[in-house]
């Protein structure tokens, strides 16, 4: 058997414990407004620098912004240039959902709809693991399966009934391998929002898969939550070693029967030096697949951070002229939506290799028997290396008749963001990331706007005193719809310089370092491969 490198161990940690909000509320609100479709892109709308803080107030923010996410669902009439002629419509997922009960585990999730998509067609497989070790329980039944992906819930209950949420440290020992026991799935990312009680976790099968495929489970650790240790006068993590290994074989005739597969060959290369290549299409009862590699020149990689793939994105649009509509994907664009499953697997990118990027659209945005689509590329992001800084003197904050001036300009390929104000925040020990030395106490926050042509998340900043001593910098704020120049505006924009207090002094130089770069320079327009008939409709 293959051993667990720890790239994926770190690629199941990045994967399975990312701080979300709860599904289930956001779902049955969303139940009750009719016309509505139901789906969430919870990276689309908060606007917040990819720190490891930042990352948790980036995912909170999204439950304040339901509303927003509500009203940007819809589909649009075609046409590039002018506003829709008619009012929004929700034109997709044509074939109607068959009537079936859903389990209880699924029926208010985002994956009710896919059940009722599977199960008709013999696509849900039901395991029937049901362990019992000191009280704890993990259940495993009906796992979702076709051509392109495998979505496994697994119940965990505590002695007490309590459903336990993210806390298997040791999820790394899930294996979806052949007979032979070589992997022929890759752990991929579900967009939507996950649930508080059970634990979804997805997986994309390779360009070949056997007929039958072995799921294997070695899980042991748990991490059951934080307690108040009264001696220690402290919060301590609480472990339970438990045995809940498992096997269970997957039969993949049926599944890869009911599945229409495109090998394509269209290549791309950006001005800056990105080359895209599309390799596949993949349609399934549950989803459009389309599968690319991404490589940058070497004058590119040379601009870029050794973890650029963690931040790359592609943004485009779908448009199908046979029905005037179009879908945005990706970015924050007006009316942006992101694929129900992502890929992106860099095992090739430490041999030269290629970033291999899968994004899945689900039929209730773009319909799987849609024929005659057109992807147009609109632009990528990209964090570069690019370090301009800028000196603050806080002593030169000017306010007359309760009017504050800026007092520090910072302008960078094409970003501009102004000072205007500030103030000092306590420092809570909750959001301190673990790879930061800051004294607890207090941190200068400093506000202003800003206007942003580029992504933003995922922006690197730091604050350099006069003694040379670094502080990390978090950027937060939500911007407003993008003005006639395509730039985002936010008015409430604050950098807080964490450890950075009244006692450090008042100079000190704000750097920006990396820059996730929105490059927009491209042209690229490929019509998708279409097909005679779809097994699942026959």
């Amino acid at each position: 058997m293959k051993p667990i490198s720890k790239d994926e161990d770190r690629l199941w940690e990045e994967h399975l414990y990312r701080e979300e909000p709860d599904a289930d509320f956001t779902l049955k609100v969303m139940q009750k407004l009719d016309g509505v479709s139901m789906e969430s892109g919870e990276d689309q709308y908060p606007f917040v620098k990819k720190s490891m803080r930042a990352h948790w107030m980036r995912r909170t923010g999204i439950a304040a912004a339901a509303v927003v996410i509500l009203a940007g669902g819809a589909w649009f009439a075609f046409e590039r240039t002018a506003e829709p002629a008619q009012p929004a419509v929700n034109a997709v997922d044509r074939l109607p959902l068959p009537n079936i009960p859903v389990p209880e585990a699924l029926k208010y999730s985002y994956f009710a709809d896919d059940y009722k998509r599977l199960k008709p067609l013999g696509l849900v497989v039901n395991p029937d693991i049901n362990i019992n070790d000191q009280g704890y329980t993990l259940k495993i039944e009906d796992v979702l399966v076709d051509r392109s992906h495998m979505v496994m819930t697994m119940q965990q209950t505590t002695p007490d009934g309590l459903g336990l949420s993210r806390s298997l440290s040791a999820m790394g020992r899930i294996h979806v391998t052949d007979e032979e026991g070589r992997q022929v799935a890759t752990l991929a990312r579900d967009t939507r929002t996950k649930g508080s009680v059970t634990e979804r976790l997805l997986f994309q099968f390779d360009d070949e898969i056997p007929d039958q495929v072995f799921v294997r489970g070695e899980l042991r650790n748990l991490n059951v939550g934080r307690y108040y240790d009264y001696e220690k006068k402290s919060y301590e993590d609480r472990d339970v070693t438990v045995d809940w290994s498992f096997q269970f074989n997957i039969d993949m005739t049926k599944a890869k029967s009911l599945a229409v597969e495109n090998s394509m060959d269209n290549t791309y290369t950006s001005p800056e030096g990105l080359k895209l290549d599309m390799t596949q299409l993949v349609r399934t009862p549950n989803g459009t697949r389309l599968d690319l590699n991404v490589s940058l020149d070497d004058e590119l990689r040379a601009k870029v951070n050794e973890d650029w793939a963690n931040y790359m994105s592609i943004i485009y649009h779908l448009e199908i002229p046979e029905t005037n509509e179009y879908r945005i994907f990706n970015g924050i664009r007006p009316d942006a939506r992101q694929a129900k499953f992502q890929l992106q697997d860099q095992s090739d990118l430490r041999n030269g290799g290629p970033l291999k990027l899968s994004e899945t659209w689900d039929p209730a945005l773009v319909t799987v028997d849609a024929k005659n689509i057109r992807f147009v590329l609109d632009g990528y992001t990209l964090p570069v290396k690019e370090e301009k800084s800028v000196e603050v003197d806080l002593k030169k904050r000017r306010k007359d008749d309760n009017k504050f001036y800026t007092f520090v300009a910072f302008e960078q390929l094409g970003d501009k963001i102004l000072i205007y104000d500030f103030d000092y925040e306590p420092v809570m020990e909750s959001y301190d990331p673990p790879q930061v030395d800051v004294k607890k106490g207090y941190s200068l926050v400093l506000k202003g706007s800003g206007t942003f042509r580029n992504a933003f998340m995922g922006d690197r900043w730091v604050a350099v005193d006069s003694d040379g001593k670094e502080y990390p910098v978090e950027v937060n704020g939500y911007p407003d719809q993008p003005n006639n120049n395509g730039e985002y505006v936010e008015d409430d924009l604050q950098l807080k310089i964490r450890g950075f207090n009244e006692e450090k002094g008042t100079k000190f130089t704000l750097k920006r370092t990396v820059v996730n770069r929105e490059y927009r320079d491209v042209n690229w327009e490929v019509d998708l491969p279409s097909y005679d008939s779809l097994p699942w409709l026959k």
